[in-house]
């Protein structure tokens, strides 16, 4: 790592939630809290649903978001690396992000090292056990010809639904999604542990559970961290100051499960 400079990571901002103005104001947030570090990153990780829904047709995308997508350009041209992962509500893009930006996609977990720290991350959604359904769905949205034959459909429709089944996935999931349910039902600790008895690893860093959990993995001194969600009040985010990994939230108090 640079002298001096910190490393980032946010999840789940979901824009496009809640209506446009809900995002709108969200987003003036992100931009306030990209404003705030940007002198002392060194490079930041956005950990997928990015967006609550995002379909990229070959000639068009998304509208609104200009904003967002000017001050990644921005950071990237000043140095700042930016590194996103798409998430189960934005995994439809294929290219965009990259051209417009400059910043770099993943579309599956990563390892990376800063000082010797080593790190898991990714945006969290089908992993572990359980879920299998969705496991399923997930196969599905990622077929190629399911995603050609999506293509063709008019934009609007497109959009129009996935609003509706977004809206209404979040009013049923969103009780349990901010519930912790314990270490034994949590599936991306449990994978956490899958993953450690086969490699070591220093933090684990996932999103997708819209609750800011900082735990520790079994019985080693590996941390899993997952980022929370940019919806409500706590606008979480971690920060890596080439030691040590710590949750914090933006213009919010801290509001973490920690053991």
């Amino acid at each position: 790592m640079q002298k001096g400079k910190k490393i980032y990571f946010a999840s789940d901002f979901h824009l496009g939630a809640n209506g446009v103005e809900s995002s709108f104001e969200r987003e003036k947030i992100i931009l306030d809290w990209l404003n705030s570090i940007q002198n002392d990153a060194q490079a930041i990780y956005l950990l997928g649903d990015i967006f609550d829904f995002w379909f990229e047709y070959k000639y068009v995308v998304p509208k609104n978001y200009i904003r967002l997508f000017a001050k990644l350009a921005e950071l990237n041209d000043k140095g700042i690396e930016i590194f996103a992962f798409t998430g189960n509500h934005d995994m439809w893009t294929f290219g965009y992000w990259e051209e417009i930006t400059g910043i770099k996609v993943f579309h599956q977990p990563i390892e990376i090292k800063y000082n010797n720290v080593s790190f898991y991350i990714g945006h969290g959604d089908g992993l572990g056990p359980g879920d299998y359904p969705y496991k399923v769905l997930k196969k599905m949205f990622r077929n190629k010809f399911l995603q050609w034959c999506l293509a063709r459909v008019h934009p609007n429709l497109t959009f129009a639904v996935a609003q509706k089944w977004s809206a209404k996935s979040r009013i049923n999931n969103i009780q349990k999604d901010e519930l912790f349910k314990g270490k034994e039902n949590e599936f991306l600790y449990q994978y956490c542990l899958d993953i450690l008895n086969k490699k070591a690893v220093d933090y684990f860093v996932f999103g997708h559970r819209h609750l800011a959990l900082n735990l520790i993995v079994g019985e080693s001194k590996t941390r899993y961290i997952n980022l929370g969600e940019w919806v409500g009040p706590h606008k979480h985010y971690a920060v890596f100051d080439g030691q040590n990994l710590e949750i914090n939230s933006f213009k919010s108090t801290k509001n973490t499960i920690e053991d």
